[in-house]
């Protein structure tokens, strides 16, 4: 397509016939309406997003080939393994297509924007501070984030006590306080 491009722009195109000049201006017109997105990039994409991975199945095993995540709205038609993270959705209706897009790009355009904020304030730091400091708040942040995932206490989170081995009963929703009764959901039982 940049070839075609390329030689219109430059009028090499010229010493061509008209037919098939107007071959490649079709031709050029015709991959800007198939690849017009894609025509510009030069790299290989972190991930890639799809509607129906059912429909898109060719676009999935080369994401897969390219080992490229892959993110997809999985109706009840498709395998929801073949994809690196599904989201649960009707890939049929318009509505339910234009909410979780929007949803996406709202994520994305502020996932940029805290990105380029991070980016801006290390360049400000990094002028004021020197690198035995910037190491010291990097030790001190991954600490901070090896507690954050550690339940309360030294058992792991059982309120039983230490040496209990008496396993931890659950909850199911409409227990009350007596532990009992209550209908199950399906396919949620215990």
């Amino acid at each position: 397509m940049q070839s075609i491009e390329k030689m219109l722009a430059d009028g090499s195109a010229e010493s061509l016939t008209k037919k098939e000049r107007l071959t490649l201006t079709r031709d050029k017109e015709k991959m800007e309406k198939v690849l017009g997105g894609i025509a510009q990039i030069s790299r290989v994409p972190a991930a890639l997003f799809m509607v129906d991975i059912g429909h898109e199945h060719i676009a999935l095993a080369e994401a897969k080939r390219l080992n490229i995540s892959t993110f997809g709205m999985v109706d009840t038609n498709c395998d929801p393994n073949k994809v690196d993270f599904a989201i649960p959705a009707n890939d049929d209706a318009t509505k339910s297509i234009s909410i979780i897009v929007n949803y996406l790009t709202a994520a994305i355009a502020e996932g940029l924007q805290e990105r380029q904020a991070d980016k801006d304030e290390d360049d400000n730091s990094e002028t004021e501070e020197s690198a035995e400091a910037k190491a010291a708040r990097f030790e001190q942040r991954g600490e901070e984030g090896g507690d954050r995932n550690k339940r309360g206490g030294p058992g792991g989170g059982n309120s039983r006590g230490p040496g209990s081995s008496q396993p931890q009963k659950r909850r199911t929703p409409g227990q009350g306080a007596g532990g009992g009764g209550g209908a199950r959901r399906p396919g949620g039982g215990r």
